[in-house]
């Protein structure tokens, strides 16, 4: 299996970087295997779900990212579970926490959302945990294009663990509105869960209409990812793309819709 481009700046200004979508239980699994796997995939962004949410969570999410040579964007208890790590290569120019409306009785949801610079390339973010709910999952969905569009640059990604296969109406909703990674430069693995015998792909990264996809997948041939080490670190596996962000106008509107 070829490997994916390294992180680079192009000479016209435009950004190669690799994204990773990993959901890590909460850290309640193996944390230093949990961090092999993220640093050996070297991503410039790393969108977390099930971050920590409670004792000491920060501290906890601070110790992953000093661990996997990053930094902490946003996120974590603030927005039930998102969050955004990124190398010292990206530049954050803002970021705010969303919580979605509650429904009584099941687990609330949020997005953990930033805007961050690489060179010449800007880049809205996001990080999603969809529900396990079909009709609130595809509300929710909905509210991630809206979201994603409200953040008023013209290139950005959302990834997550969306609970659903892309056979689904959510999983459907953003594959309409934006570019499915996997779907449009497959590479490494395809299914995320469960990582002792995947079966479904239910984590994705999706992009915008004029970022290029240079490959999406679970990074199974990886160099320093071992199936050991991605079996011990949580429950899913995770998905890493590497992009091209092209340099541009700084304030333009999203190529979004839905």
């Amino acid at each position: 299996m070829p490997l994916l481009p390294n992180s680079r700046t192009e000479p016209d200004g435009s950004a190669v970087i690799r994204v990773l979508s990993y959901n890590i239980r909460s850290m309640r699994d193996d944390t230093a295997a949990l961090a092999r796997v993220i640093r050996a995939c070297e991503p410039d962004l790393v969108l977390v779900q099930e971050a920590p949410r409670f004792f000491r969570w920060r501290k906890k999410l601070a110790r992953l990212a000093r661990a996997s040579d990053l930094v902490i964007v946003t996120g974590g208890a603030t927005t039930t579970g998102p969050a955004i790590l990124s190398s010292l290569r990206a530049s954050v120019e803002r970021t705010e926490d969303v919580l979605l409306p509650r429904t009584p009785g099941l687990h609330r949801r949020g997005f953990a959302t930033a805007v961050v610079r690489f060179a010449g390339a800007r880049l809205g973010v996001l990080s999603c945990h969809l529900s396990l709910q079909k009709d609130e999952r595809h509300a929710q969905a909905g509210m991630l294009l809206d979201r994603l569009a409200g953040l008023g640059v013209e290139h950005a990604i959302a990834g997550g663990d969306l609970n659903e296969r892309p056979d689904g109406p959510a999983f459907r909703l953003l594959a309409d509105g934006l570019t499915d990674c996997r779907a449009a430069a497959p590479w490494g693995g395809e299914h995320t869960w469960t990582p002792a015998d995947p079966y479904q792909r239910i984590d994705a990264i999706f992009a915008t209409k004029g970022i290029e996809v240079l490959g999406c997948g679970v990074p199974l041939g990886q160099p320093g990812v071992t199936e050991a080490d991605l079996r011990a670190a949580t429950d899913h596996l995770p998905v890493l793309a590497a992009l091209r962000i092209p340099a541009g106008p700084q304030d333009a509107a999203p190529g979004v819709s839905g």
